[in-house]
């Protein structure tokens, strides 16, 4: 038996659990939406679902790589400085762009999720890494790789709630209620 095939008990279990069910309430507000529909600002806002989406994808993938030790997808931006292209770069982030479809939003979500959950099987949730430097940070701060994973679940709970606002908008469906 392979150790991603033994049970998995515990604080793993819980974070696996709970990544599942914040996960669960971003697909949820995704689900049978048209490119068009998931697309849609259906608010003041320029959030879209399907946008939203692509967004916690990158996002989480950012993380990964900063559970692993290789630093941030935010390393490379000098907020102080930010060039045009990155800006542009990080609108992109928010929004499906030519040839992305919510499908295929959909499908890249899940690769990334698995994994991530496979780095919560493995990792150790003690190893701690600098994060950047950022306006909203000062140097000097370290997370665990445990405080990684439940950041994620809290950003993705954080952003299904702009998604089930934005679909309620568009036709009504909401996640509860």
């Amino acid at each position: 038996m392979t150790e991603t095939q033994q049970t998995i008990t515990g604080e793993r279990a819980d974070i696996l659990s709970l990544l599942a069910e914040r996960r669960h309430f971003l697909r949820f507000a995704a689900q049978g939406l048209t490119d068009e529909q998931a697309n849609t600002r259906s608010t003041v806002s320029e959030l879209t679902v399907g946008g939203l989406v692509k967004h916690v994808t990158e996002v989480e993938r950012g993380w990964q790589r900063f559970a692993l030790g290789n630093g941030h997808a935010m390393d490379d931006i000098d907020f102080e400085n930010i060039t045009p292209e990155q800006a542009a770069a990080f609108a992109d982030s928010f929004r499906l762009t030519d040839g992305q479809t919510v499908q295929s939003a959909l499908a890249e979500y899940e690769r990334v999720a698995a994994e991530t959950d496979e780095l919560v099987r493995t990792l150790d949730l003690d190893t701690a890494y600098e994060l950047p430097e950022a306006p909203w940070q000062p140097a000097g701060v370290f997370w665990t790789v445990r405080r990684v994973f439940l950041h994620i679940a809290a950003e993705t709970a954080h952003h299904s709630g702009h998604a089930d606002i934005i679909r309620e908008t568009i036709d009504g469906q909401k996640s509860m209620g």
